[in-house]
């Protein structure tokens, strides 16, 4: 797996990329926002860290740039932990926020719950969805009346899960084991951050609804 580490502090980065490379994993570092955006597009990682306190742009600003050319994972790793900085990043496009400091291991475990993609699942219909919203598996692709939904991995796979049965109730527990990851421990924030994006993306908070106590429903909403 190839890993794109943005962090400018050197002892952090030395840190990480030898335990991301004992896992197996081959890893770029980038120092600065700059070098990161060029190396999004030339290193085609699969999957980017994103510290948020660079030296020449924030990484909140960093992601949403990538965000306009590529879909490719981002995990946040901060020592800014603040909701209102979680949630910010998440919705402008980040699919996790890890806030330091934090343990190899589970960093490792946010990699892998970022990148899974159920490969011992039973493999979902290939189009799906509503009348007005079309979800197509093959293509990784969504659109609203013919026109494509511009999402992040993490929120067509939530918009995805959730669209292949409409009207069903998904409990918060059973969203996160099946789009992030079964062992998941993070609070249900990432999840209300995720379902805030795509709701506005949609164009609507009604395409995807809240049954207090128990989670989220995905229902048709006419024009």
């Amino acid at each position: 797996m190839k890993v794109l580490l943005v962090e400018d502090d050197a002892a952090i980065a030395q840190s990480v990329t030898a335990s991301l490379t004992n896992a197996g994993m081959t890893v770029h570092h980038s120092a600065t926002g700059t070098e990161a955006i060029v190396a999004a597009k030339e290193f085609v990682p699969e999957v980017i860290l994103m510290d948020l306190g660079l030296p020449d742009m924030d990484g909140l600003d960093v992601s949403k740039s990538i965000r306009e050319f590529s879909s490719t994972p981002i995990i946040i790793v901060s020592a800014r932990g603040d909701e209102l900085d979680r949630v910010l990043g998440l919705e402008l496009g980040a699919d996790d926020y890890v806030v330091k400091p934090f343990s190899q291991r589970e960093l490792l475990a946010r990699i892998k719950a970022v990148t899974r993609r159920g490969h011992d699942a039973v493999p979902p219909e290939p189009t799906h969805g509503s009348v007005r919203v079309l979800i197509d598996e093959r293509t990784h692709s969504a659109t609203l009346d013919g026109e494509e939904v511009v999402l992040t991995a993490k929120e067509f796979d939530l918009l995805s899960f959730l669209s292949s049965e409409p009207g069903v109730v998904f409990r918060r527990n059973d969203i996160l084991e099946h789009v992030w990851d079964t062992n998941w421990y993070g609070t249900t924030k990432t999840l209300d951050a995720h379902i805030a994006s795509i709701r506005k993306k949609l164009g609507s908070p009604d395409w995807i609804q809240a049954v207090r106590g128990v989670g989220f429903k995905f229902v048709e909403v006419p024009k």
